[in-house]
């Protein structure tokens, strides 16, 4: 059996916190999906998701149905969770809970898993921060999310996971439009593309310019670019470029030790 090998983060290496940015290695997927593929929304056959779900919830010490996945629909919206869904998944895209034994868990393919942590309080959260998700106030609203639950916002550490890099998001003039218009400023997360009246658009460095603004305690980006590196991470817009039918995702996720 091929052992799982995710990243974790120096920074979420807290007293009573398990995380994992799990990559592709260590599942049982095949062909367009193979390794570690999470995605209950993927093509893959489900009970290999099943399986690859199961070892990733193994490797954090919880059971397979308190490893929790949302129907991530890009948006701003937040849960707090104290248990298992207990029917279909909700259609969020962050969640915050202090109930030890919940695994908070983010489905990406390039958008970017950002895993939450407070330590003091004994909180944690995590959101899918997509480009819509982190314009929207999805960043922002996991960190409010903790803070009802206990959380102090000054103390809370986000950290960014696998997501695509500047070098490799190509975004056209409509897309720099929506950003220059909100705030003139956001220009400076773009850079100029080999293609006339496009940019590359620097996501990760928006995130954390959103978590600043926010007033998160600390923001650490692993620096690990999805559409790069095709051995540990599935991306989806490199599968667009190959036009190829489907493509797995990543899990990201991090409990509250009991």
């Amino acid at each position: 059996m091929t052992v799982l090998s995710p990243v974790t983060v120096p920074a979420l290496a807290l007293p009573g916190i398990r995380h994992a940015f799990f990559t592709r290695e260590g599942g049982v997927s095949q062909g367009i999906h193979a390794g570690l593929n999470g995605g209950l929304g993927s093509n893959d056959a489900p009970e290999a998701v099943r399986e690859n779900r199961g070892r990733m919830a193994a490797h954090l010490g919880v059971r397979p149905d308190a490893l929790l996945s949302l129907y991530q629909i890009h948006s701003p919206d937040v849960l707090a969770v104290s248990a298992p869904w207990p029917g279909e998944r909700p259609k969020a895209d962050g969640m915050a809970t202090a109930t030890p034994g919940i695994a908070l868990g983010i489905a990406t393919a390039d958008c970017g898993p950002v895993l939450f942590a407070d330590p003091a309080a004994r909180v944690i959260g995590a959101c899918h921060a997509g480009w819509k998700g982190a314009f929207t106030g999805v960043l922002e609203n996991t960190a409010a999310a903790m803070e009802r639950l206990g959380a102090d916002r000054s103390r809370i550490v986000a950290v960014l996971g696998p997501t695509i890099s500047r070098e490799a998001y190509e975004v056209g003039p409509e897309f720099v439009a929506r950003f220059e218009e909100r705030d003139p400023d956001l220009l400076r997360f773009f850079a100029p593309s080999e293609r006339a009246g496009h940019a590359m658009f620097d996501l990760p460095g928006f995130i954390g310019a959103e978590l600043a603004r926010s007033g998160v305690g600390r923001f650490v980006d692993a620096g690990l670019c999805t559409y790069a590196d095709e051995t540990r991470f599935f991306s989806y817009r490199r599968t667009t470029h190959r036009k190829e039918p489907d493509y797995g995702r990543l899990i990201s996720a991090i409990t509250l030790a009991d």
